[in-house]
């Protein structure tokens, strides 16, 4: 089961207590105080991992605890810190305080990191506390305990362009079509259960990355079927491509509705360029592909897209046109080079 959506409790490390020493040596009758301080806590940090693709682990362990630091030692000496605790995820992660609800951060690349918990701080040893009048102290901080928090662990794919549709509108099939990728392809609604990648190869050593999103319903943005785990993963795409069944009613009516379940998101979706797509293209007459054109066309042009396609998969018609649409749209959104 993929799981792109897990909750874990953290605690950062303990600070290591303060010493209450005295240097007591040969000819060095009333050595004074030389407790050392103690180490600080471990701090708690989430990690992007290339070797990671999911979230499943977190289902088998949900507590990660820091180590804590040493105690301070006579002679001056200070406990040794904890050493800090990394937890691997997969990149695109974006993590929330799961008891307020507020987004900490997210680790886009491999190797980015996020601080989740600090470790505590050491205590003072009590060589700290001398002063003037009290030349002698006999005291010593304990350490500070580390932060503790619950947090969710949100995983969003990250692709170039977006294949959104209604169920068994043929995203699947085009996925496989236009890339190497295998996804599970059935003729009844709902075959996807989670989303899938393919590299799209665009020519002259341009590629782009798809994202075949699970079909969308009327009030997936209000948590119908499985809508806002579907929908989180298009907010890291770039450009949409509108997928509609051409012999499945109203197209315009199935556009308005997913556009509908975009804007009730929000999320900048709405704002994303985009294509519309006619599929399965083989099963229409001429004169029925004109006409879906036609409608498809019309309503992409009001929302301030360009002329729609129609395609098949299966047969390929009209799948190299589509490939130079979604190579426009992929230069054009490519973010500016500093």
């Amino acid at each position: 089961m993929f799981v792109d959506v897990a909750e874990i409790e953290i605690e950062a490390g303990a600070g290591g207590a303060g010493c209450v020493s005295f240097r007591r040596e040969k000819y060095v009758p009333r050595g004074g105080p030389d407790g050392g301080n103690g180490g600080d806590g471990g701090s708690v940090w989430v990690v992007a991992s290339a070797e990671r693709s999911t979230l499943l682990d977190f289902r088998y362990r949900r507590r990660y605890r820091g180590p804590a630091g040493d105690a301070g030692a006579g002679g001056q000496k200070t406990g040794s810190a904890g050493a800090d605790l990394e937890i691997p995820v997969p990149c695109g992660t974006v993590v929330f305080d799961a008891d307020q609800d507020t987004v900490l951060g997210e680790v886009l690349a491999a190797g980015d990191r996020l601080c989740v918990a600090r470790g505590g701080r050491g205590g003072r040893g009590n060589r700290e506390f001398r002063s003037a009048t009290r030349q002698a102290p006999d005291r010593a901080q304990p350490g500070r305990p580390g932060e503790r928090r619950r947090i969710r662990l949100e995983l969003k794919l990250i692709a170039d362009v977006g294949l959104i549709g209604l169920p068994n509108a043929g995203k699947s099939t085009l996925l496989a079509r236009l890339t190497a990728a295998r996804p599970k392809v059935a003729d009844y609604p709902f075959t996807t259960l989670v989303p899938n990648l393919g590299i799209l190869d665009l020519g002259d050593y341009a590629s782009c990355t798809l994202a075949d999103i699970p079909g969308l319903i009327e009030g997936a943005s209000e948590g119908r079927g499985l809508g806002l785990e579907f929908l989180r993963h298009v907010e890291r795409t770039r450009a949409l491509i509108y997928l509609v069944d051409g012999g499945a009613g109203s197209i315009a009516e199935t556009l308005a509705t997913l556009r509908a379940e975009l804007v009730n998101y929000g999320r900048r979706l709405p704002e994303l360029p985009f294509a519309v797509v006619v599929s399965k293209r083989d099963l229409l007459a001429a004169d029925d592909v004109a006409a879906a054109l036609a409608e498809a066309g019309a309503w992409s042009l009001a929302h301030g897209g360009g002329p729609a396609l129609a395609i098949s998969a299966v047969t390929g018609e009209g799948v190299p046109e589509l490939v130079h649409v979604i190579r426009r749209l992929h230069l054009t959104t490519l973010p500016a080079s500093g």
